[in-house]
């Protein structure tokens, strides 16, 4: 429906927002351009501000689109039919990682936007799914493949394509620039206008665009618009932090990067108030909240410092760093919300505990996850030093022991990591091998060579199925566990992703926070023993209000004499409530 006055208030938004980042431009024929583009003109809903469009019963499944395989069957569908079967009662949305053609990373070096890979399936089967589930799907904003039509054009100076790609030249002084890779940045390129040099922040196989050109904006806008079109709720921006150069700085979270998001945010809530837009940031923690803005940028961003910081905790059986870092942590504002992951397709980041962890705490987690088969990834710093960046690793396989060895709880201490994570304020996603229990593929990593495909297995489709037959094999007994634990989480209230959270102090081998629901009626207490020995919390420690009748929500347990104390035997979880759901 068109609505002239919001039109025009949309229009006056998005031409603030291009006055900051295109200044000296002709604002008023890029604004109108970029709304056509969003098809505003056409239909236009008034956003919804401090709007959650999530709750409690908000969980996310990532995977790849490949991930389940069978004979005679497109992935996208035995996809499909493995979250009808195993998980349709227990998560509501998915997260496909990029399903388009690509030369490399799996994925991210996307070859066209609009065309899903045809090795998957195609769009009726990424129809079929958003029908289903809140379908969220990568945005790869800041690179493209080198081997996409538009770099071709770039490389043949044509339209579209020709002034798409960063350049710069070998003599500039490139020294502060944040790399999350060790390869050069630059990449020698001839091009019918003769040689150049186009920047590569992640390797060279994925060239950087250059959002200097108002083109680049327009062109992903259409992307949005047409991903909206197919169903897309939750837009993920793919290194979106980097998307922004200027020589002479380190070309990492600059303003006009901030700006832009923004103006994508205002674009898509005026097309559909529900969709949602995630930035991919794996920096630094204080970086990282920076992309909340002022519940005007990011919709949710991913908690990227509680990986790392939880897994320590796990190996180290002492949850200090972890407090530490929780009570420093913002409650998010209605309309914003963290993303909580322990594992992903990608590996356990480390930048994100840089000033949390002392280098030599840092270097003790690395050389744990080595000692369970993890790989390391390193990035480049100045003077030719590099330093790790991230651990690759399965969680499964992250979790087979502690600082002293593997030993026999790694399940249990699985099982212990995700419960603090769903109860922890903001929305839960889990990578859908940590739902079974995968090891590391030392086979991929083997064929690979590259250090995050060990935890990027592909499952045939029948031996998973025969293993999830099988009650006492791994796959099965954690898929049962943790589906048990997901549905009791989706009726509480007080875990509502903007709940009120609050850590407790209860020595170094508890891990212990208070929820609350919005309405004030249901309290949890989530009481986390992370070590391989019993611990005792008195339960006056709580400060309980005697008045109400408390409970364990995952074993029925009641509490009647508040004078006692709960025993907890190695990596157990109580949630306490005073309110059934």
């Amino acid at each position: 429906m068109y609505d002239k006055d919001l039109y025009s208030e949309a229009l006056h938004k998005v031409k603030n927002y291009l006055g900051f980042v295109y200044p000296g431009s002709d604002i008023e024929s890029l604004a109108l351009k970029l709304l056509m583009a969003m098809g505003l003109q056409e239909e236009i809903v008034a956003p919804k501000s401090h709007h959650n469009n999530w709750d409690e019963r908000d969980i996310i499944a990532i995977t790849y689109g490949d991930s389940f395989n069978q004979p005679q069957e497109c992935p996208l569908k035995t996809l499909l039919l493995f979250l009808d079967t195993y998980l349709a009662d227990t998560i509501n949305s998915v997260h496909i990682l990029p399903f388009y053609p690509y030369s490399s990373d799996d994925g991210f070096a996307v070859i066209d936007y609009r065309i899903v890979n045809d090795s998957l399936g195609d769009w009726r089967d990424i129809n079929a799914i958003a029908k289903r589930y809140k379908l969220m799907s990568d945005l790869v904003i800041n690179h493209c493949s080198s081997r996409s039509g538009w770099f071709e054009n770039y490389k043949q100076r044509k339209e579209p394509g020709k002034d798409f790609f960063f350049e710069a030249s070998v003599t500039e002084d490139l020294s502060q620039v944040v790399r999350p890779r060790t390869s050069d940045l630059l990449m020698k390129v001839q091009t019918l206008d003769g040689e150049r040099h186009v920047w590569c922040t992640f390797g060279h196989d994925q060239v950087d665009f250059d959002f200097r050109n108002p083109a680049v904006l327009i062109e992903f806008v259409n992307i949005i618009r047409f991903y909206l079109e197919q169903g897309v709720k939750l837009f993920r921006l793919d290194a979106v932090a980097f998307i922004w150069k200027e020589i002479g700085s380190d070309c990492l979270n600059l303003p006009q990067t901030h700006e832009i998001i923004r103006l994508l945010r205002a674009l898509i809530e005026y097309k559909d108030p529900h969709a949602v837009i995630i930035t991919e940031t794996n920096i630094p923690n204080r970086e990282n909240l920076a992309y909340f803005g002022n519940a005007n940028e990011a919709h949710v961003i991913y908690n990227f410092s509680l990986p790392p910081l939880l897994v320590h905790a796990m190996i180290t059986s002492n949850c200090h760093y972890l407090k530490n870092w929780m009570m420093s942590m913002p409650p998010a504002q209605n309309g914003t919300a963290y993303l909580n992951f322990i594992a992903s397709h990608d590996g356990i980041g480390l930048r994100p505990i840089e000033g949390i962890l002392s280098e030599s705490e840092t270097d003790q987690l690395v050389n744990t996850m080595q000692s369970f088969g993890g790989q390391i990834s390193w990035r480049a710093l100045d003077k030719g030093r590099s330093k790790p960046y991230e651990v690759n690793i399965s969680l499964f396989d992250a979790m087979r022991g502690t600082v002293k060895g593997p030993d026999c709880w790694q399940v249990e201490r699985f099982m212990c990591a995700h419960a603090i994570m769903l109860a922890l304020e903001g929305i839960p996603a889990i990578y859908i091998h940590s739902f079974l229990a995968t090891g590391n593929d030392y086979e991929k990593l083997e064929h690979t060579g590259r250090n995050r495909s060990i935890n990027r297995h592909k499952w045939d489709f029948a031996a998973l199925e025969s293993l999830l037959a099988d009650n006492e094999s791994q796959h099965a007994v954690v898929l049962s566990r943790l589906k048990q634990l997901i549905n009791i989480r989706t009726r509480q209230p007080a875990f509502h992703p903007n709940a009120t959270q609050f850590t407790l102090h209860l020595g170094d081998s508890v891990f212990a926070f208070w929820r609350q629901s919005q309405n004030r009626d249901q309290s949890i207490f989530a009481i986390n023993n992370i070590s391989d020995q019993p611990q005792v919390v008195p339960l006056c420690e709580l400060n309980l209000i005697e008045l109400d009748k408390w409970s364990d929500l995952i074993s029925g347990q009641e509490y009647v004499d508040l004078d006692k104390s709960l025993e907890l035997v190695p990596y157990q979880t109580v949630w306490l409530t005073n309110k059934l759901a």
